[in-house]
């Protein structure tokens, strides 16, 4: 059985080093060389107080197999508060067994209770599976070019 579950503000160490751990599936092949103490320092700065930024994780078995990280901004288009979810991860190991979907409903019915307006996301053009998943649970295709700067 899968339980996800919202990491609350100030959890351990111990937990915060789960989920790096589980998301550095995702940044192995994304990140750079310092993706860990980077991933440290990001699930730190979520978890702080006041922090605009959240996390839910699925757990199967004591074992963390699924997380989704996301930031609440304003919107003018939307006229209130709306979710940027920036990571929607499932462990290779679990995939196809409805994980990312329970995250992202679990996602989605936390935004309505906090009267959120909407969620955007990206994902990459021929990410077929991801795409279908979106769609199934009513998200839409905006077209737009994103940019980017680092410092």
């Amino acid at each position: 059985m899968v339980k996800v579950y919202k990491v609350e503000s100030g959890a351990g160490a111990h937990l915060q080093e789960r989920v790096a751990d589980l998301l550095m599936g995702q940044m192995e092949a994304l990140g750079p060389k310092d993706a860990y103490s980077q991933l440290l320092t990001t699930i730190e700065l979520a978890l702080a107080p006041h922090s605009q930024a959240h996390i839910f994780v699925a757990e199967k078995e004591d074992t963390l197999v699924g997380a989704a990280f996301f930031n609440v901004g304003l919107s003018i288009d939307k006229g209130g508060h709306y979710i940027w979810l920036n990571d929607l991860y499932v462990d290779k190991q679990h995939r196809n067994q409805g994980i990312a979907k329970k995250l992202l409903l679990h996602v989605i019915y936390w935004a309505e209770q906090q009267k959120i307006k909407g969620i955007e996301l990206e994902t990459g053009i021929n990410n077929e599976a991801t795409k279908a998943l979106y769609n199934s649970l009513g998200f839409y295709d905006i077209i737009s070019k994103r940019y980017g700067f680092r410092f």
